[in-house]
């Protein structure tokens, strides 16, 4: 599957904010953006007004960053949430969040969410006690997350989950550090997302 590959803190500075993307290192003072905080390139100090149009394709372009998407993979996320009943933008956000890759970085398995990708892809995660290995995954409320018996001595998880207390846990997904479980209580909200995430601009970008 194809997936971007470059450097991550270029992203970062290139949306004027910390998207969080190299796990603990985006906490201490080798951080790009806090060294840099100005968009990458020659022009990049350069003071432009945005447009309306700018500014949507940016709001668009940090939610697809956040979450590790490729255009073609959030197009079609926003597509399976125009479809659905309710307020578009809720359902994209909704969507995003109850990707397995998303709950597993939440919990604090993994440090930055391409190394949550990279845990289920080889299928150290487990649903309702069954493997899954497709990072977009729904989950409902009521499924239980937990790490495979042989995985739980990985040294990444567990480097992850001694630097997971920086991260906000959210209010629609419990977990239990000690038996390294966690347990969708709920489908997440927009009250409940604690992301900079102005979902609106999106919908505005996609229906121009």
């Amino acid at each position: 599957m194809a997936r971007y590959i470059g450097p991550a803190c270029k992203l970062c500075r290139r949306e004027n904010m910390k998207l969080f993307l190299k796990g603990d290192r985006c906490y201490t003072d080798k951080c790009a953006f806090d060294r840099r905080p100005y968009p990458p390139g020659v022009h990049g100090q350069r003071r432009n007004k945005p447009t309306e149009y700018g500014v949507r394709m940016r709001e668009k372009q940090k939610v697809r960053r956040i979450y590790g998407l490729l255009e073609r993979q959030f197009r079609r996320n926003f597509a399976d949430a125009d479809r659905k009943k309710g307020v578009t933008g809720e359902n994209l956000i909704t969507g995003l969040e109850r990707r397995l890759d998303s709950a597993v970085f939440r919990m604090g398995y993994a440090a930055t969410r391409t190394d949550a990708r990279q845990l289920v892809r080889h299928k150290h995660i487990q649903v309702n006690g069954k493997g899954v290995n497709v990072p977009s995954y729904q989950l409902k409320p009521g499924d239980k997350i937990t790490l495979r018996d042989a995985s739980k001595g990985l040294s990444r998880v567990q480097v992850a989950l001694e630097t997971a207390g920086r991260r906000e846990k959210p209010e629609w997904l419990d977990f239990d550090k000690n038996s390294l479980t966690g347990v969708v209580r709920a489908l997440p909200d927009h009250a409940g997302i604690t992301l900079p995430i102005t979902e609106q601009l999106i919908v505005e970008f996609y229906s121009r």
